[in-house]
């Protein structure tokens, strides 16, 4: 399937680890020039990405970006346009939020999560939209999460963010359509990272059980009966923003192995 990507370029918040790892390198592999923004392992992530396709013929940069911080996002977005003169595509993967039961956490707890996460988010896409509306073209993707439909009682912090962020994607999209960009959103289960091992690790401190039952237990409420794999979602990712996507903006989409209940 020819995605027609090429030639494009993508900034990806998070790129240096896990889903936003996985994203990089599949749009790498299709031709587009990767920026990513992060504030660590930029460096070993910058040499997966390059070393993942011989053919590419794209380049990858990497800015160190503290990205829980207001003034860090208009620099981000001007150093890539000033790079590749143009900033096609948005993809949004940055964040983080501590599980835990509910008396444990302070409200320092979800002001981190919802700083990083959902105005992270918000920010980085008001910093590229005006080049986007210049242009008359963009593609943004929020990867969020199923815990915005779904709440884990151990991840208020995050669903919360979450639950802000569908309704963010779905309500921007109606004033971004006429103006030629698509916004959409992919909400995956439990995913196979290194952050899947924390979330795991403090939820099993809140219930009082071991890393091993966590890890099981979160595998097992999934009925495919695994995590879903980063790669999976950067597929999801690709589609989404080709042309083969046009009329798809406003879309919240599940990759949960069917573990999201409801119609």
């Amino acid at each position: 399937m020819d995605l027609k990507l090429n030639g494009k370029t993508a900034l990806i918040t998070g790129g240096s680890s896990g889903i936003g790892l996985a994203c990089a390198k599949t749009l790498f592999m299709e031709g587009v020039n990767v920026v990513i923004a992060a504030d660590r392992d930029l460096e070993s992530a910058e040499a997966e990405i390059s070393s993942s396709s011989e053919k590419s013929g794209a380049k990858v940069v990497a800015i160190k970006a503290d990205l829980s911080k207001g003034e860090s996002f208009q620099p981000v977005a001007e150093a890539v346009i000033e790079k590749f003169g143009r900033l096609d595509i948005l993809i949004n993967c940055a964040g983080a939020a501590r599980a835990g039961a509910f008396l444990e956490l302070d409200g320092q707890d979800f002001l981190n999560a919802w700083t990083l996460k959902t105005l992270g988010y918000i920010r980085m896409t008001q910093a590229v939209l005006p080049h986007m509306i210049g242009r008359k073209d963009g593609r943004i993707i929020n990867i969020i999460g199923a815990a915005a439909k779904t709440p884990p009682p151990t991840f208020l912090t995050g669903s919360t963010a979450n639950a802000a962020l569908v309704n963010f994607t779905k309500g921007l999209s109606k004033e971004l359509a006429p103006k030629g960009i698509r916004i959409n959103a992919i909400s995956p289960a439990a995913t196979r990272t290194e952050r899947a091992i924390t979330l795991a690790r403090q939820t099993a401190q809140a219930k009082g059980i071991t890393l091993e039952e966590a890890l099981a237990d979160s595998s097992s409420s999934i009925p495919i009966g695994r995590m879903i794999e980063p790669s999976e979602i950067a597929a999801l990712a690709a589609f989404l923003l080709s042309d083969l996507a046009s009329s798809i903006t406003g879309a919240e989409i599940f990759i949960d192995g069917g573990q999201t209940p409801g119609i």
